[in-house]
């Protein structure tokens, strides 16, 4: 079970892990439809999912989680800037996948990319969290990134 301050963020990276899984497939040929028309399709997906959730994802990460674990947990300093670097990288797939060349690779490695980060903040940042992380620091830094996520700022 994952902190509930932490479930807002766990529930997008479910998605995510979905959307990755999907881009690889079709990347692939492995879903229909196939051929362009599919892997337009699965780029425009990406795009939609990037707009809607990632960005503010993103922002609610870089604004205030990230921020509080470097203070209160410093040794994951290094993670958390690894975890920045495939921020910015999935940002470079947005005009990429907009310009529509060599969409099948590009849906390939946004899928991977997604994946392992995913992961990585799921095995490895959230447990830190989880685990140095007070009650009442917790709970107050849950509200801020609810609040962030329902309002739509970084959006």
């Amino acid at each position: 079970m994952r902190h509930p301050s932490l479930v807002a963020l766990s529930h997008d990276h479910h998605h995510g892990l979905a959307l990755a899984l999907r881009c690889r497939k079709q990347a692939l040929g492995q879903l229909k439809p196939m051929g362009a028309a599919g892997l337009k399709q699965r780029a425009d997906e990406c795009l939609i999912f990037y707009k809607q959730n990632l960005v503010g994802h993103f922002d609610a990460e870089e604004t205030i989680l990230f921020p509080a674990l470097r203070v209160i947990v410093p040794q994951c300093a290094g993670l958390i800037d690894d975890l920045l670097s495939h921020h910015q990288q999935i940002r470079r797939f947005v005009p990429q996948l907009e310009a529509g060349t060599g969409v099948a690779k590009l849906l390939f490695d946004l899928g991977d990319l997604l994946e392992a980060h995913i992961r990585k903040e799921e095995r490895e940042l959230f447990p830190l969290f989880e685990k140095h992380v007070g009650v009442s620091q917790a709970n107050r830094i849950g509200a801020e990134i609810h609040n962030r996520l329902s309002s739509g700022d970084g959006k």
